[in-house]
Formats: C-alpha cells, structure tokens, sequence
C-alpha cells in the first residue's frame, strides 16, 4: 500500500500533451520512454505516434466517442421517414411513436441527432425574457407570498416511499400556510406558519413582518402581491394605510411578477421544509426560525455576490455581516 500511494499521478492527456510525447519521439527517444516521461503508458506512446505519422499535428487532437460501428442506429431511409413525420405534424416522441414504428426514446435521439428536438418559434412571436430589477434602497419594496404544506404527525410516502402511501394517523389534519416577507433590494427575510391564508392572517402577518423589519432599521414603503382575495380585502386595504404603505400587485397570470418570493419559498422548500426526515410537522414548524436566522445572517446569496443578506442592512441595524 505504500508504494501504491508514493505512485506518481498520471497526466490528463490534452491535445499538447499528446503533442510533446510526439516530439520527445522525433528527437530520437523511444515511443515507451517518451510516455512514461508524459505520464502514459506504453500503448499510449505507440498509438500517438501511429496517429502522427498518418495523419500529421491535427490527428492527435480529441476523438468523438460516437462508435464507427453502431449496428443497432436506424438505418438512413428510417431516419428521415422520422423527419418527415416530424415536419409534417409537429408532433413530439411520444406522439410520433403512434405513425412511426420506432419508441419514443429512439425517435428523440434521432430528433437530437438532427437537430430538430426543439420546435422552431412561431413568427411574430417574440422571445420572452425576464426583467431583472432590484430597488435602490431596503423597505423600498417588500415581497409577500404563501404556500401551503400538509401537516402530518408522522413521516408519510415522500420520506418513505409511495409503497407506504399516506399513513392513517395523517388523514384531515389540514394545512399550514408559509406566509413569507423578503425585501426587494437586500433578500432580507421573514417567514411564519400560520393556520390559515385569509384577511385576517394575512394582516397579522404584515403587521408583525413590518414591525421586525423596522427592527433592523427598515421601513417598509410598498408591498407587492399577488391577486388573493385576501389581499383585495378591506382589512388588507385598511390595514396597509394605517401602516403607510403602498399596495402594488402583479400581472395577471404572470407569478415571476413576484419572482424573488416565489424563489424564496422554492429554496425555503428545498432547503428547510424537505431538507429532511421531520418526525412530525410541528418539528418542522420549530426549525423553520433557526434556518430564517441562517439564511439572513451567514447563508450566501448568488445576487449579493456570495454575501449574505444582512450584510446590506448591517449599517441600519448594527450588525456585522
């Protein structure tokens, strides 16, 4: 075992690689030495130098790993009878496999093969792109959203499996409701499991989200959300003009409106509420405000350039990032 560990590593065998084993066997060393002082083999020495004296400096560059021989491809003819119904109907693999007959499987990798897995956009149709903003100052826009999770008093079929199903004791136990606050410029957020999603839950929400965020030294101007009836409602509205606050909301049937929450409850999904087997919801519910500390306060953020989000606030509220 020692002497396998004191083995030198072998080279990665890139184009110049190869290229100064060749040259190393013009000026006279032998095809064997000249690999070993490259960190290939033998063979390897033999086969470059073969390459080279066929085929010059480019034969020695990379390969396709496709096989010369593939004698299970679809033949030529097979192939474009697949373009054809392709161009004809615009129909998938799986649709295709129905006037063809060929598996889906084998039909997408000769639709990739050509080119043509993906359909070509209508005209006049215009390529849709996201408009990336972020506000000048933190309170200056405070994103709102929920989600709903089951509750459940003991691990059900996406713990263990979908061959357990949904375990009798966690039959009508209702949901909870994530109502979660982040701040558009710094992604500093707030989030609370609540029973319900409507008026009056939503309000006690804002009140308490605002009043922690003007703890870290953040007044909230303007809130957007999306087009509830909870937050049409007049307690809503009464409640956002006694805390001086502007309701915005989004586009119809366009969520990415509210992207930054929407992505928010994906990583709180991800990293909180499935990161692990809960024993029940209500241990999940007590993890949930250690992983909101974490996430403001020493979880990276991409859009911050790695830093986390209190570290955009640090000055208002006292806090070293």
């Amino acid at each position: 075992m020692a002497q396998a560990s004191e083995r030198p590593r072998r080279k990665r065998l890139s184009w110049e690689s190869r290229c100064e084993i060749v040259w190393r066997i013009e000026q006279g060393m032998s095809p064997p030495l000249a690999a070993a002082s490259g960190g290939a083999s033998r063979a390897t020495g033999y086969r470059l130098w073969r390459r080279y004296r066929e085929g010059g400096w480019t034969a020695l560059r990379d390969r396709p790993s496709t096989p010369l021989w593939q004698p299970r491809r679809l033949c030529p003819e097979a192939e474009q009878a697949i373009l054809a119904a392709r161009r004809s109907s615009a129909y998938g693999p799986v649709r295709l496999a129905g006037i063809v007959p060929y598996p889906p499987s084998t039909i997408g990798k000769v639709l990739r093969r050509h080119g043509c897995s993906r359909l070509p956009r209508p005209e006049g149709v215009a390529a849709r792109c996201a408009r990336r903003y972020e506000r000048e100052r933190p309170g200056e826009l405070l994103h709102v959203d929920t989600k709903k999770l089951g509750r459940f008093w003991e691990p059900g079929k996406r713990v263990l499996g979908e061959q357990v199903g949904r375990p009798q004791r966690n039959r009508r136990l209702g949901w909870q409701h994530l109502h979660v606050a982040i701040d558009d410029h710094s992604r500093l957020a707030y989030a609370e499991l609540l029973t319900g999603q409507d008026a009056n839950s939503c309000v006690r929400f804002l009140e308490r989200a605002t009043a922690w965020y003007a703890e870290q030294g953040i007044h909230v101007e303007r809130v957007l959300t999306d087009n509830a009836k909870a937050y049409h409602s007049h307690a809503w509205i009464e409640a956002t003009g006694r805390l001086q606050i502007e309701r915005r909301y989004t586009r119809i049937y366009r969520p990415r409106t509210n992207g930054k929450a929407e992505r928010f409850i994906q990583t709180l999904l991800r990293e909180w509420a499935y990161a692990r087997s809960y024993p029940s919801s209500n241990a999940r519910t007590r993890a949930l405000g250690g992983y909101i500390r974490w996430y403001n306060k020493r979880r990276p953020h991409s859009s911050l350039q790695a830093r986390p989000p209190i570290s955009r606030v640090s000055h208002l509220c006292g806090h070293d990032s």
